[in-house]
């Protein structure tokens, strides 16, 4: 399985999961916060374009997924199906109604902040999308880019702490995708207050033990302080810091991070999770891999790591909708690395 790659195939097969759920109303677990009888509704009331896909922030990257998919492969037998959907959904009338959700006091914390990050993923994939109906889509979505551009710029200067845990609460894979869009975009203040936060939180960090994997992480807290600080530091800088935080990976140790995690109910939500951080895992190594310079002994260890991690996962992406709903996004991320 060396150095895998993602194929048409593979890329029809990720887009036909995700045009399977992503108006898929039910089941629905709903990220609610009620500040009165008002405010009990449905999903696709609550949220007209994110409703499906089981909960919001699946919904978000699964239509990451289908526009990235597309741009990587614009004669996919599901492009129109993926342009129709999308269009279908892509209206200011359905934003005015996601906007009015977001900007009620009561939730200001919605999201934050792994649906922040996927979101402006999402607005980036729609500014880089060669296809015509992608730039009036991206202004369609441009309020909400807006609302989660300022939501960061808000929060980080108080935030003094990282989230460290491998779920959705992790701050260092919110802060990477939200770097990436704020490069791309052209976001320099964005950008440089991420990159100020990432330091302020990490850069003195050394030794890591790499306690993981917890029953439910999808990411690994370690590899991902180490991808976020990848992209914010210099390739001879990021090196120093790297033999710091890890100082035994070319003993493979912590052998944690060299073992794929075992999966034993993939039909329990939070135990398919892993699935999860098996496919970030390799995200992450073959990505860290390419930052080492040449002649690194670090380099082989991470792609074996990295196959073994994809091999433990991708035949179960549509074992379950527990992992259905959300698993091919992540394939994708490794696949891509």
């Amino acid at each position: 399985m060396n150095d895998l790659q993602l194929t048409p195939a593979m890329a029809s097969r990720f887009a036909n999961m995700a045009l399977s759920h992503l108006t898929r109303e039910y089941p629905n677990k709903l990220t609610h916060s009620l500040n009165g009888e008002q405010d009990v509704k449905g999903p696709r009331a609550l949220h007209p374009i994110f409703y499906g896909s089981y909960d919001w922030h699946s919904c978000v990257h699964g239509y990451w997924l289908l526009l990235r998919l597309l741009e990587k492969f614009p004669q996919l037998p599901e492009a129109n199906r993926i342009i129709a959907v999308v269009s279908e959904h892509f209206t200011a009338e359905n934003v005015a109604v996601e906007m009015d959700y977001l900007q009620q006091p009561h939730n200001q914390g919605f999201e934050r902040p792994y649906g922040w990050g996927w979101f402006l993923a999402l607005s980036q994939q729609l500014h880089s999308l060669p296809l015509p109906q992608a730039a009036g889509w991206a202004k369609t979505l441009s309020p909400m880019t807006e609302f989660f551009v300022q939501s960061w710029m808000n929060f980080l200067p108080k935030a003094t702490y990282p989230l460290r845990v491998g779920t959705h609460f992790n701050t260092a894979f919110a802060l990477a995708l939200s770097l990436n869009f704020a490069r791309a975009t052209s976001r320099p203040q964005l950008a440089t207050l991420i990159e100020q936060t990432a330091q302020r939180w990490h850069l003195a960090d050394q030794g890591c033990q790499a306690w993981e994997p917890s029953g439910d992480e999808f990411l690994s807290p370690s590899l991902m302080e180490a991808e976020l600080m990848h992209r914010v530091l210099p390739a001879e800088a990021f090196i120093t810091w790297f033999d710091g935080f890890l100082p035994q990976l070319a003993q493979s140790k912590p052998e944690t991070l060299f073992t794929p995690a075992t999966v034993t109910d993939r039909s329990d939500g939070k135990i398919a999770h892993l699935d999860g951080l098996n496919l970030s895992r390799a995200w992450c190594q073959r990505s860290l891999a390419r930052a080492l310079p040449a002649g690194d002994p670090r380099i082989a260890l991470l792609r074996t790591a990295a196959d073994r991690h994809l091999e433990s996962a991708l035949s179960h992406l549509d074992s379950d909708y527990m992992g259905e709903h959300w698993l091919a996004t992540f394939a994708l991320l490794a696949l891509e690395a």
